[in-house]
């Protein structure tokens, strides 16, 4: 390539050869085989973005230049994505503080600690643009969503301060008059501190007595810093009883395991391993949650385990039409009580189904048992489903096979992940109502239709997991981890969460898993520290760049132990008048979270596609039109910010869930499409975009290289992770050292590609290898399974599936072919 034009003197210069001994620098340039021959020109890699006042700031162009589209040449650059988070790991050094207004924070790869001073931690909320337009008509002029991804009761750090629990007696929490919204940084007190007007609607309150203060100077209270409410982004009120249930304080929750001992469930071990489920660990101290047992097949066997019995004693309902609890004392007990006739139960469980020929199971009848006991226990709760096969016996909820492969493709396809019977859907409303969670393992080995078996689940803010042939010896760790996790894991139940917003926008679409019976209140029988709610915004006025904008998100919710609580997050951002201003403050991590979820569920396939990359043609092409300097049309021009949109884009549209490869399910799909549906930004940012490491022998954590195989080496080792799996490549040509240091063995023929888990062998090697595989995994939601992949193996296509710069086997463009295609749509937007 002919060098660059020299930067302003202003601007470092930027190194556009290849270094090979700095691993982040670009590869060489393309292999001449991969160049069109006539058609294809050779640009210098140059780009630039512009702001407001014109100047000139050179972008780094990472990697070299493929071009040629036809007979249109355009000259593009493809962006490191391992180069812009390796950036700003490097520049957030300093914690980050919430205090200023509209401030973007450091990405989701970024480990950096929070400093709560006003706006919510970007751990509870992240934002498409800290930075909104001011009217609608830039909005769609720009075509940058206004969105917030919202996760209420994310866990934290441990160097980092949970929200201050705030109890202010029996008047409970000050609020707006009008508009209800809570006490929070953003109220103006006035008066001498007598009223408060309200940051949202502008409306004026009388401050109850009790809660009076002086001003200072400034016209803040003199006791700003005392109250979390006055000073923080995030906290929680106590709960009084006008906000529970029939103004009645809520007993506390329930948890119920019910176990599918059909011959298929016995066939696989799963049952084997219920003997294992961990009933204790956070059970211990959480000692008012109660636990209940039911197993089943064609019919349901509910167990007492009162601590005054010798053994359990089984119950058993045969009329799975009219489901009903047969006892009420003896069926949910304390653990710690009951912890002996618990374990009995759980020994002898796959004794008694060992022999079973019962082929067919119920599913409808099985969450209804779980609901009606828990009306009568008159508490909310959660169920865990152990399920294995399509619910086939006769029942409420019966369901059939109608796995078609001839739809997919057409526009009926979007029917096959719709629910087949209506039952269903009122059954999740009648859980919602009770505040019973249900959270759903499955262990099939065919069609089970879960998208008809998944809507209780997905409507009661609960989770899906699903394994697939399940094997006990080489998938029982795995399964117990999330179990465990489950089991533990900080959650609310019987919960309302409002988004309140300042004058001149309004919440409008709610992604999720969750159930809405109006327009404005999310309801989750449960909701635990690992679902998000992706929130849409709207203008229905102008908003001003003086005041901003302003949203909260209120969450009401019974904690384990029994309390009533409101757990409140603000976020101030600001508003613009320029459209440089607003490009200039966008996280695009945040806006691919939203692409993902954006009308999946309900259009097909392809019609959600050519929405995407229209979408994002349109915003990279008003930034071209709007605020970038003049320059040749042959060039692809981004913002700063949205460098990466486009590879990430095209990591959307060629995944699993939009553009699925022939050996994908439809049960997969249906999968991955409930479990993006309530992913936050950092689990989506690893499932398109898959995190490949390269294993040396010296240093620290090694750097991230980019998802492609031109970054593999036959003499190296390599870790992927997507969040949902974790992968160990292995090349052809590795040291013998190495090999025996990993693996044990000197010799790649005599890896055992079966293994789920390294071998703990004496030396720094392998155990900073096993390290740096439990830190992937404790970063997740879900435990992920490790897979040997040894180079040339068949099971190396799975692998390459997730290198996601390269074209993929399904029909997925190329990231450089991607690149080139984006830049045609945008000329032609721009012509």
């Amino acid at each position: 390539l002919p060098p660059p034009p020299p930067p302003p003197p202003t601007c470092p210069p930027h190194r556009l050869t290849p270094d090979p001994t700095n691993p982040l620098s670009p590869p060489p340039a393309l292999p001449a085989n991969r160049l069109k021959s006539a058609a294809v020109a050779v640009s210098a890699a140059t780009a630039h973005t512009a702001d407001e006042s014109g100047d000139r700031r050179w972008m780094v162009l990472a990697l070299s230049v493929c071009l040629a589209v036809m007979v249109n040449s355009c000259s593009v650059a493809l962006f490191s994505q391992i180069q812009v988070i390796e950036d700003d790991k490097a520049k957030s050094t300093e914690p980050f503080t919430t205090g200023v207004r509209g401030q973007a924070p450091p990405l989701v790869t970024t480990t950096f600690q929070v400093k709560d001073q006003g706006n919510a931690s970007p751990r509870f909320i992240r934002c498409t643009a800290y930075n909104m337009p001011c009217t609608a008509d830039m909005a769609k002029q720009s075509q940058v969503p206004l969105a917030a991804v919202i996760k209420p009761l994310a866990t934290l750090p441990p160097d980092e301060t949970p929200p201050y629990l705030v109890d202010h007696g029996e008047g409970g929490p000050i609020r707006c008059n009008r508009c209800k919204a809570y006490m929070c940084p953003y109220m103006q007190f006035i008066e001498g501190g007598r009223r408060f007007q309200c940051s949202f609607c502008s409306c004026v309150t009388e401050v109850p007595p009790h809660y009076f203060q002086h001003l200072d100077h400034t016209g803040k209270r003199v006791d700003c810093y005392d109250r979390p409410e006055l000073s923080l982004g995030s906290y929680e009120f106590l709960a009084t009883v006008d906000y529970c249930k029939n103004n009645k304080l809520p007993q506390p929750p329930a948890f119920i395991f019910l176990i599918d001992v059909s011959y298929n469930a016995v066939k696989s071990g799963m049952v084997n391993i219920s003997q294992h489920v961990q009933t204790g660990g956070r059970l211990n101290e959480r000692s008012v949650v109660r636990v209940g047992f039911v197993t089943y097949n064609k019919v349901l066997h509910f167990y007492n385990v009162k601590a005054s019995l010798a053994q359990p004693q089984m119950l058993v309902v045969s009329d799975v039409s009219d489901m009903f609890v047969p006892l009420l004392d003896g069926f949910l007990v304390n653990v710690n009580e009951s912890r002996l006739v618990i374990e009995s139960l759980l020994d002898q469980i796959p004794e008694m189904f060992a022999d079973t020929r019962e082929t067919e199971t119920v599913f409808g009848p099985v969450i209804q048992a779980g609901l009606e006991a828990l009306k009568a226990a008159d508490c909310a709760g959660k169920l865990f489903v152990f399920h294995t096969s399509l619910p086939i016996a006769e029942a409420p909820g019966k369901l059939k096979n109608r796995e078609d492969k001839k739809l997919i493709g057409t526009d009926k396809e979007k029917s096959l992940f719709q629910p087949q019977v209506s039952f269903y859907n009122t059954l999740a409303k009648e859980c919602v109502a009770q505040g019973c969670c249900v959270d759903l393992f499955l262990f099939p080995n065919q069609y089970v239709d879960l998208a008809t078996l998944g809507v209780v689940p997905v409507s009661t803010g609960g989770s899906i997991y699903k394994y697939t042939y399940f094997q006990a010896q080489s998938d029982q760790e795995r399964f117990l981890n999330d179990l465990r996790r489950d089991v533990q894991k900080l959650v609310g139940f019987d919960a309302v969460m409002r988004v309140r917003t300042s004058t001149g926008i309004r919440a409008t679409d709610f992604f999720g898993s969750f159930f809405m019976s109006n327009t404005t209140d999310v309801e989750l029988a449960g909701l635990d520290c690992d679902k998000a709610v992706t929130v849409e915004f709207k203008h229905d006025d102008k908003l001003s760049e003086e005041t901003g904008a302003l949203m909260q998100c209120a969450v009401l919710y019974t904690s384990c132990s029994g309390q009533r609580r409101l757990r409140v997050h603000n976020m101030a951002v600001n508003c613009c008048s320029q459209l440089a201003d607003l490009y200039r403050n966008c996280e695009t991590d945040t806006i691919i979270n939203f692409f993902s979820k954006y009308g999946v569920l309900n259009n097909p396939t392809k019609a959600v596609r050519d929405t995407l990359i229209n979408q994002c043609a349109q915003i990279l092409a008003c930034y071209r039109k709007n605020c970038a300097s003049p320059s040749s049309a042959g060039q692809l021009i981004l913002p700063e910010c949205m460098k990466l949109l486009p590879v990430y884009l095209n990591c959307v549209l060629k995944s699993d869930v939009l553009l699925p490869g022939a050996d994908v399910s439809l049960d997969d799909r249906a999968y991955l499409r409930q479990l993006i549906s309530c992913m936050d930004v950092a689990d989506t940012h690893v499932f398109f975009y898959p995190r490949l490491l390269p294993l040396v022998r010296r240093g620290s954590l090694p750097v991230a290289v980019r998802a492609s195989e031109e970054r593999l080496s036959k003499g190296g080792v390599y870790l992927l992770e997507t969040g949902l799996h974790l992968f160990l490549w292995v090349g052809a040509s590795v040291q013998q050292e190495l090999l025996q240091n990993i693996f044990g063995t000197p010799s790649f023929s005599q890896i055992d590609s079966s293994l789920t888990s390294l071998p703990v062998l004496d030396n720094p090697f392998s155990q900073r290898l096993r390290e740096i595989i439990d830190s992937f995994r404790a970063q997740r939601s879900r435990y992920m399974k490790l897979m040997v992949v040894k180079q040339e193996d068949r099971a190396e296509l799975i692998f390459r599936h997730f290198l996601v710069e390269d074209k993929s086997a399904s029909g997925g463009a190329s990231y450089v072919d991607f690149l080139c295609h984006m830049h045609k749509e945008i000329r032609q937007l721009l012509s």
